[in-house]
């Protein structure tokens, strides 16, 4: 009866009680005295991964994933009008730019508002969130400008945040210049090696200052955040419709009201990291991947949380953005330690080194490269032309260059179909580029009268299927009286000799240079593995069968002056005329022994005929005289059946033996010998083919290697790599490169930060390769340069390995869900993709090799343009401009200097950037303060104005400088002088800069650019 009582008078109560509107309280700031929980609201949104880049924009194929952005910011947009205390944070411009788009005047005008109100805060603001292990720095700077110029044309902002959350590992040139040298007061990310993590966690560590140059110091460092777990908020905190986190309940006429309960888990919570955080503030990231499709149930929960738990008072919650939790950490004046290099590489758990994707999709990563350097010169051309706002222009390539630097697509770790999806948005650039570039060219040739381009009569064809053996246009018959005509154009500024090679059918060809005379040149053979490619690989993209295969490779030295061409003519003859050398070919027998040696110049290479080996490296100039082999093998990749279950996929390296290719039978030597260049071709099994150049004016030995389809018949998994050995003492030590830019000391099973635990002595030495690796001992000095991203280690003193291609089986549970498995269909028939690159070896004595790693890495990354036209007779010249540069014909850029950058924008203004080479200390020479006289770099216009500005153009550098934050060290005050270059006089017009140092100037003109013809 008593019980019975209690119920009743409960239930009477609980119906007397009335629910009540409640105006919850969400305007704190901080409040010094308390431990300050800043939420930060934000969506991670892929540009590109799962689905495409339009098909996650839209909400398509939601069989995959239901992620639509286009919702995300209808919703995020609505909700933050509905309060003001309300905030968000975006960063993928891509995105954006879409929905920006689509909006009408109302709503523009309210975002605006909402931007100004710091309501909604562009972060990062490139077109993607880049990787930052495979991509190359002029890369980066390009998809952070497209962005960054958006954001300040369209809100007048310029964003202060870097926010590299989900990057698999983190290079030095994010840090210092695609962070610090932006204007960013600070970095944020999520991805750190476990160990790592682990120990700065203990050691309240997680926040730094990172110094990632050792050339710019302190003038270029940047306040580093890494979250404390991932970047999504605490257990129990996400409030996506569907998820599984208890929402804050404050109806107490409902059941389960859990107001209490919910205020005590988040000051738990809260309490929890801040044990791992330096000050009273600590930052939830509130969001994750493709969240705030219904942004009302986030904002809802975050409500309710702020107002009870700021009612509970034992900590302080807000409303904030990364921009007010940096300010709040510089006003603590605190000192923080300091970091340096970079966080590579990565491995979230035992066994699970994020090393693979350096490599994955290695054809990609080529294109993607080649792409890059095919913009860079394109948008010279269309300076020198004029920028036409009706077209063709470059608009297209760059947007597409923009996208494929996100962390899931240049990385290779994204599915098939969007891999297909990027790189016919390549395609699609390319081909306006080149409607660009053969018209640029056409103009500045025909240009002869200096009065500009008018109708335009020279049609230029390009051969981007070179790569093949395709190229049409220096394919056809030419008969007597007709000519190919060949631009050579340099888009380095400094003048350039290099070997030009293109399939040719005749072998009655001479080659004449802008003066008529005739030059040395050389016929070589097309391999049998080269005409297979080309006829496959044709019929395969093309959807069309060749004609028949050209006969031979014609190769001449070519030479352009500095961001200029030259003109070349081939043209048959009889066989008395024809002045091309037909190569002497030379086959070894089987059971052979002794050696044989190749190359005509400085450098001699020499091969063990017994073995088929190289094993010999001279350089009768330097005097380096050494031991050198070279091998392939492959890594059997884990399939997961043990070791935690972990497979070696797109992102993971987790090997299971290393095999080393032998040749099924022992290959003979094939050496073609010339006047321009002797070739070593070797079979080294079915699915490995390889062709070593030495060019006679050259010294380094130049690798093509073809490999592929790597055979998994076996069902084995294989990542296939080459090895590059010498007898040097290297002391577990290496070098590799960080994007392209400075190099970073590494020391085999070793890191600098904390004491390794080794697990995976091979895929946890691995490390992004973007130019190049190499090892020195007390005398010498072995480089390798690339032609993309691969990755590479030394796993053995004196040696350097690279990873060039690799076939998987299995997926490795990193949420791509996809084997790493690339095909190529034909005829419904798929077969195993085949890749062909280049990598380039060097031995110099020591203190060296310096200067040819900077300067040949230039001219791998902006190989010569090349177009070709027919003309009859050889009244060329006599109508056109044979020779050309855009710099006075007396000026080229100094040795350690680089224009990475010259752009006209729409409004007239040019973009310029001028990179410093070379690291403090790195070469005797040329790691010194360097000067660009801009009227010579600009002789045929007068220059009014010259501005400096921030590395993505979006503010002008002084401004910067006066905003940026000095952060408080816990490092010694003791550090290499900066040198950096001065302001630039505005008579004198000298850019100054120091090592390492990168200037990016808005240029202003008041006359009229013509071409003119540089006396060769």
């Amino acid at each position: 009866m008593e019980v019975g009582l209690v119920v009743v008078i409960l239930f009477a109560s609980f119906i007397c009680t009335r629910s009540e509107f409640i105006v919850y309280n969400t305007s704190q700031g901080i409040v010094p005295s308390k431990l300050n929980v800043h939420l930060v609201p934000h969506s991670h949104d892929d540009v590109g991964w799962l689905k495409t880049v339009d098909q996650y924009y839209v909400g398509a194929n939601n069989s995959i994933r239901g992620a639509c952005v286009q919702n995300v910011l209808d919703s995020v947009i609505q909700a933050l009008l509905a309060d003001k205390s309300r905030k968000f944070v975006y960063v993928e411009q891509a995105f954006f730019q879409r929905w920006w788009r689509q909006q009408s005047e109302t709503v523009h005008r309210a975002v605006k508002q909402l931007v100004s109100l710091g309501q909604l805060e562009f972060i990062n603001g490139g077109m993607c969130m880049h990787d930052e292990a495979t991509p190359h720095y002029i890369d980066m700077i390009d998809q952070t400008t497209l962005g960054h110029q958006f954001i300040k044309q369209e809100f007048g902002q310029t964003p202060r945040i870097g926010w590299q959350i989900d990057s698999f590992g983190h290079s030095a040139v994010q840090a210092y210049l695609l962070g610090a040298e932006l204007g960013f007061d600070s970095l944020f990310f999520a991805r750190i090696d476990y160990q790592d993590r682990a120990k700065r966690k203990d050691e309240k560590t997680l926040e730094v200052v990172w110094q990632g140059s050792k050339s710019l110091g302190s003038s270029s460092q940047i306040f580093t955040g890494i979250f404390p777990r991932h970047y999504d908020p605490p257990d129990g905190f996400t409030f996506e419709l569907n998820e599984e986190s208890l929402l804050v309940q404050d109806n107490i006429l409902l059941f389960d009201y859990n107001v209490q309960e919910r205020v005590n888990d988040f000051v738990a919570a809260a309490l929890s990291q801040a044990n791992v955080t330096r000050t009273n503030h600590i930052m939830w990231t509130m969001g994750t991947d493709f969240r705030y499709q219904y942004a009302n149930t986030w904002f809802r929960q975050m409500d309710k949380l702020i107002h009870y738990v700021n009612k509970d008072g034992r900590v302080n919650a807000l409303y904030s953005t990364p921009s007010i939790y940096t300010d709040a950490k510089y006003e603590t004046n605190e000192s923080w330690p300091v970091k340096s290099n970079d966080f590579f590489p990565y491995a979230n758990q035992e066994n699970a080194y994020w090393t693979g994707y350096f490599t994955s999709r290695p054809a990609f990563k080529g294109y993607v490269r080649m792409m890059s350097s095919y913009y860079l010169a394109a948008r010279q051309l269309e300076f020198f032309k004029g920028r036409n706002s009706s077209g063709p222009h470059t608009d297209t390539l760059a947007d597409a260059l923009s996208i494929v630097q996100h962390h899931d697509a240049i990385s290779g770790t994204q599915r098939q179909h969007v891999a297909d999806d990027y790189a016919k948005r390549l395609a699609m650039g390319y081909l306006e580029a080149e409607e660009l570039v053969a018209s640029s060219l056409a103009c500045l040739a025909e240009s002869k009268a200096n009065t500009g381009c008018g109708n335009i009569a020279t049609k230029f064809q390009q051969c981007p299927l070179l790569n093949i053996s395709y190229c049409p246009p220096s394919e056809v018959a030419l008969s007597h009286g007709k000519s190919l005509v060949i631009i050579v154009y340099n888009p380095l500024g400094w003048k350039r000799d290099d070997v030009i090679r293109i399939p040719v059918i005749s072998e009655l060809v001479t080659v004449r240079d802008s003066r008529g005379r005739a030059i040395e040149s050389q016929l070589l053979p097309l391999s049998n593995s080269s005409v297979g490619i080309r006829n496959y690989h044709v019929r395969a993209y093309l959807g069309k069968f060749p004609s028949d295969a050209p006969k031979y490779w014609l190769a001449f030295s070519a030479s352009a002056p500095p961001l200029g061409f030259n003109t070349y003519v081939v043209s048959i003859g009889d066989r008395a005329g024809a002045s091309s050398t037909r190569s002497t070919v030379y086959t070894s027998e089987v059971g052979e022994n002794g050696t044989i040696e190749v190359g005509r110049g400085n450098l001699k290479l020499n091969y063990s005929l017994e073995k088929g080996k190289l094993t010999q490296y001279v350089n009768s100039r330097s005097l380096v005289n050494s031991f050198i082999e070279q091998s392939y093998s492959f890594y059997a990749g884990n399939d997961g059946s043990d070791r935690d279950s972990q497979a070696s996929g797109a992102y993971i390296f987790l090997p299971n033996g290393s095999f080393p290719i032998k040749s099924e039978a022992q290959a003979p030597l094939t050496v073609l010998r010339g006047p321009v260049l002797d070739e070593v071709h070797q079979h080294i099994n079915p699915w490995i083919y390889q062709i070593t150049r030495v060019y006679n004016e050259k010294e380094h030995a130049e690798i093509e290697f073809t490999v592929g389809p790597i055979p998994v018949d076996d069902g084995i998994g294989k990542e296939v790599v080459t090895q590059i050995t010498t007898a040097m003492k290297t002391n577990r030590t290496f070098y590799t490169d960080s994007n392209g830019r400075d190099f970073v000391k590494r020391i085999r099973d070793y890191r600098s930060d904390w004491d390794l635990q080794v697990n995976q002595p091979v895929a946890g030495n691995y490390y992004p390769i973007n130019l190049g690796i190499y090892l020195e001992d007390n005398k010498m000095e072995l480089s390798v340069l690339v032609d993309r991203s691969v990755g590479g280690s030394s796993s053995v003193d004196g040696q350097i390995e690279l990873m060039l291609h690799r076939r998987l089986l299995h997926d490795d549970h990193r949420g791509v869900g996809e084997v790493l498995d690339e095909k190529i269909c034909f005829h419904d028939e798929c077969t195993g993709l085949t890749i062909k690159g280049n990598f380039f070896i060097r031995i110099d004595p020591i203190g060296e090799g310096a200067k040819w790693r900077r300067k040949v890495g230039q001219e791998i990354y902006s190989p010569f343009l090349v177009a070709f036209a027919e003309q009859d007779g050889d009244n060329w010249t006599s109508s056109h401009i044979p020779t050309f540069s855009g710099m006075d014909i007396s000026y080229s850029l100094p040795d350690n200097v680089a224009m990475i950058t010259l752009q006209e924008l729409e409004d007239g203004k040019v973009l310029l950037r001028l990179a410093h080479l070379y690291e403090i200390g790195e070469d005797e020479d040329l790691s010194t303060k360097a000067s660009v006289e801009l009227k010579k770099l600009f002789p045929n216009k007068e220059i009014s104005r010259v501005t400096e500005m921030s590395l993505s153009a979006n503010q002008e550098r002084a401004e910067m400088e006066k905003k940026r934050l000095r952060w408080k060290t816990e490092a010694s005050k003791e550090e290499t002088k900066v040198v950096r270059g001065g302001p630039v006089d505005p008579v004198k017009l000298t850019v100054e800069l120091g090592p390492m140092e990168i200037r990016t100037f808005i240029i202003n003109f008041s006359s009229i650019f013509f071409p003119h013809e540089v006396d060769s």
